[in-house]
């Protein structure tokens, strides 16, 4: 009834638009195009000063406000859309967040500071996993290609992505309200209102979100034991107060909170779907039944509030810049460890707690005019302060004998607790030389000083602590000439730094030296090489962008992926009253991190062309290839020929343990790709308009992404994903001045169904009760063992694509926009 309601609402509001006087006017012919042109100019802040996009010698992919509203964009990782070779994703747990570029990746399971793509709100560093959730109000985003560091934040090897919230207008009251609504459950209402408090001088932004979904749609495959539908509901409110008392005063505050409730399920797939040979599974799941053989949904509960505060001072050409902010983030979340569903009627789960919290400040001394008419610079101080507690209890399944059922005897939870704390300072300037009209040379550096302490905790005792103290001084440098103004080439180089991740996941509480270096890493460190050139054509008509770049990691963190590796894992077993009676091992299986050496090349390019003053056409596409060179990573080894086995069914305990020994797990050396994304991406974008009216005009609007072919796992035979295409069509009416829109959507149009990530077949391991063939002198059976076991189910796990969505999206604007 919701969802019915809420389209009867949209039509409504459709109806009352097409009804208005001026539609029932016959259109006018449009007044004649002039022959002046006016070619689109995109304003960044890549450098830290508002410049043409088309100016900054790097490549920069600018998602503006305007796109965001046009192509419906409601979740955060839609903007890859717009950026080939950019890959958001958040976890499914709700932990955390992950960003992919040029050919590498980071995951946010590793406790760490930062990624290969480093995230700002308001200019201040923050979590992915803060950010890659709904998102409204947006100003601009813009993603910057390449190491970062000497003028903004934290270094960051990939690239930067900057999110600049809507700021308060201090003259003009407005607002505006958007609502969607979709045929799979979604209902997205979001809005904003500008009041100047004093005119000119003082003034308030409020904004607000409520969205409901049913988000990838994957419901369980048996409701009868109390799985529910799918569902997510995310409520946020942002205020942001601004105060310019003066020219040479500018005071900025803002406060956001987010709150996200979800029920989830795991996609499974029957295995025999790739694979003709594998064992037919008792109810035939594929990809597109979008299934799960969960029996309940996992619970995810999530919290962001975020405190960001600028201050700017200007005086004879400098503007002293303070910048601040303060997070916090409350994730709860259960895992079922009974992957395979043995035990039917029942999940197991693993209940994680976490409560993060980080404090950024950044003091930075620029010009606002040129210094001697040629010198442009940044210098600065950056502090960085993380505390990221975790808790959880990790259970253990012991189970009957299969001669009294097979059922569960007991879950044993063990309480397992992460600490620690870093905390990164850094001194770092930027100069920028502009010598005559043509050429311009850049150069920076940043000096860190990064330390950090975590330790692991389970039943009590430490069984793990690193330390980390690093200095490093990483620099960037860049040369750009300009033939003409409408040409320009440019080569660049940079270095970055990032400090060694602690994994988080193995709560094994006897861990093997081999096993702890794939769980403590050392420091990475980058070096990157790049030209391109940047060209307008056709009188500002048509723009034309190209960059190759080379870039080289040492000790670069790759997490291997699916369900990881298998390793021998010591657990502790408890009586009745929860005492420790010893302890046991049994198979598992963890995505281990391997520091190796890692080589990328790439090239980007973005081809831009306006028809005419209705129609335009943009085309971004991207090659990204990384490759390990001879690295040692965590592998499934059972053979012992150093080369990472196929897909197979779990082993055995003693299967195990022939392999690794003491080890606990296997190693192998590997030249492989370092991110198994398709190295082939690239996006077109259309829009058409035309006037029906004086007062109104119509709009077709297209987005298509594709991605090439990709390879997986060298180590799973079936996860492999084909070249595919996704396409977006957006039609609707709307005020010429941008007052009101009113459009109707087709999100992935084709349904096109692709398996993105294919796990090795589910599997359960748990602690096996014998018989001793004899009952005590009460009536109850003697067991014996417990001994390790586990069974491998006949599914494999999945992500795909994002479902077929048919909508509805109106949109009002007043006032200030």
């Amino acid at each position: 009834m919701k969802k019915i309601s809420v389209f009867y609402m949209l039509g409504a509001s459709m109806a009352a638009l097409t009804a208005m006087p001026s539609m029932a006017q016959e259109a006018e012919t449009p007044a004649a195009q002039t022959d002046s042109y006016e070619p689109p100019v995109i304003i960044v802040e890549a450098r830290r000063r508002g410049e043409d996009v088309q100016d900054v010698p790097a490549v920069i992919n600018a998602v503006t406000a305007e796109s965001i509203n046009n192509l419906n964009f409601r979740q955060f990782n839609e903007v890859q859309s717009l950026a080939p070779g950019l890959e958001l994703s958040t976890n499914a747990n709700g932990i955390g967040g992950n960003a992919r570029l040029r050919g590498v990746n980071f995951d946010a399971n590793a406790s760490g500071n930062s990624g290969t793509v480093e995230f700002y709100f308001n200019d201040a560093p923050i979590s992915p996993g803060i950010i890659l959730q709904q998102m409204y109000d947006i100003g601009q985003i813009e993603v910057q290609r390449g190491p970062q560091g000497t003028l903004r934040g934290r270094a960051s090897p990939s690239g930067s992505i900057t999110i600049a919230t809507r700021k308060p207008d201090l003259n003009e009251f407005g607002g505006f309200v958007d609502m969607t609504g979709n045929d799979i459950g979604t209902i997205n209402v979001k809005g904003a209102l500008n009041l100047p408090i004093i005119e000119g001088i003082a003034a308030i932004r409020v904004s607000g979100l409520w969205d409901e979904n049913e988000g990838d749609r994957v419901r369980p495959i048996n409701s009868s034991f109390g799985g529910v539908d799918p569902h997510s509901r995310t409520k946020s409110g942002r205020i942001v107060a601004a105060i310019e008392p003066t020219d040479w005063i500018k005071l900025e505050g803002t406060y956001q909170y987010m709150d996200r409730a979800a029920r989830t399920y795991d996609q499974a797939i029957s295995f025999s779907e790739v694979n003709p040979g594998a064992t037919p599974s008792p109810i035939l799941i594929t990809a597109k039944d979008r299934l799960s053989i969960q029996e309940q949904a996992r619970t995810i509960s999530q919290r962001f509030d975020i405190y960001n505060w600028r201050s700017e001072f200007s005086a004879a050409g400098q503007r002293l810049i303070y910048q601040g902010q303060y997070s916090r983030q409350e994730f709860h979340s259960t895992d079922n460890v009974d992957r395979a569903n043995l035990f039917v009627g029942r999940d197991v789960n693993q209940v994680t707690n976490t409560i993060a919290k980080g404090t950024t400040h950044e003091i930075r001394l620029q010009n606002d005019e040129r210094v001697l008419g040629m010198f442009d610079y940044v210098v600065g101080f950056f502090d960085s302060k993380l505390n990221p507690p975790t808790s959880l209890t990790s259970p253990t399944i012991v189970r009957l004998p299969v001669a009294f059922g097979g059922g569960i005897a007991q879950v044993v939870q063990t309480p397992i607790s992460r600490t620690g704390t870093s905390h990164e300072q850094s001194f770092f300037g930027n100069l920028t030389a502009h010598i005559g009209e043509s050429t311009e040379l850049s150069g920076g550096v940043r000096q860190i000083s990064y330390t950090s302490e975590n330790f692991l905790t389970v039943n009590g005792a430490t069984i793990a602590a690193d330390r980390q103290d690093a200095d490093k001084l990483i620099y960037s440098a860049s040369v750009k000439h300009n033939f003409s103004s409408d040409f320009l080439v440019y080569a660049a180089t940079g270095s970055s730094f990032r400090p060694g991740i602690n994994v988080v996941g193995d709560f094994n509480i006897a861990q093997s030296p081999l096993e702890q270096s794939f769980l403590n890493l050392p420091p990475e460190t980058s070096k990157s090489y790049e030209v391109g050139f940047k060209s307008t054509l056709m009188d500002g008509k048509m723009r034309f962008n190209l960059t190759a770049y080379h870039q080289k990691y040492k000790n670069f963190p790759f997490r291997v992926p699916n369900n990881g590796v298998y390793y021998v894992n010591t657990v502790a077993l408890r009586d009745a009253q929860g005492n420790v009676t010893g302890t046991a091992q049994q198979v598992n299986s963890f995505n281990f991190v391997g520091a190796v050496p890692v080589e990328v090349n790439g090239v980007e390019g973005e081809l831009a062309f306006d028809v005419s003053d209705n129609w335009n056409i943009g085309l971004v596409a991207s090659y990204a290839l990384g490759k390990i060179k001879n690295g040692a990573i965590p592998c499934n080894d059972l053979n012992g020929d150093g080369v990472p086995d196929a897909v197979g069914a779990a082993p055995t305990l003693a299967q195990l343990q022939a392999a690794v020994g003491t080890n606990n797990l296997s190693s192998c050396d590997v030249t492989q790709r370092s991110a198994f994304l398709p190295p082939v991406t690239a996006t077109l974008q259309s829009e058409y308009k035309l006037a029906v009216s004086n007062s109104v005009d119509g709009f077709v609007r297209g987005l298509l992404n594709y991605n090439g072919k990709s390879m997986g796992d060298p180590g799973n035979n079936f996860d492999d994903v084909g070249a595919y295409s996704l396409l977006n069509l957006y039609t609707g009416i709307r005020d010429p001045d941008g007052a009101w829109e009113v459009s109707l959507f087709a999100k992935n149009l084709l349904n096109t169904t692709k398996v993105l990530s294919r796990t090795t077949p589910l599997f359960t391991a748990y602690q096996q009760l014998g018989f001793a063939g004899q009952f005590d002198g009460n009536g109850r059976p003697v067991f014996t063992g417990p001994t390790a076991g586990t069974t491998t189910s006949t599914y494999t796990g999945g992500t795909l694509t994002p479902p077929r969505e048919f909508g509805l999206n109106v949109r009002f604007f007043f006032g200030s926009r």
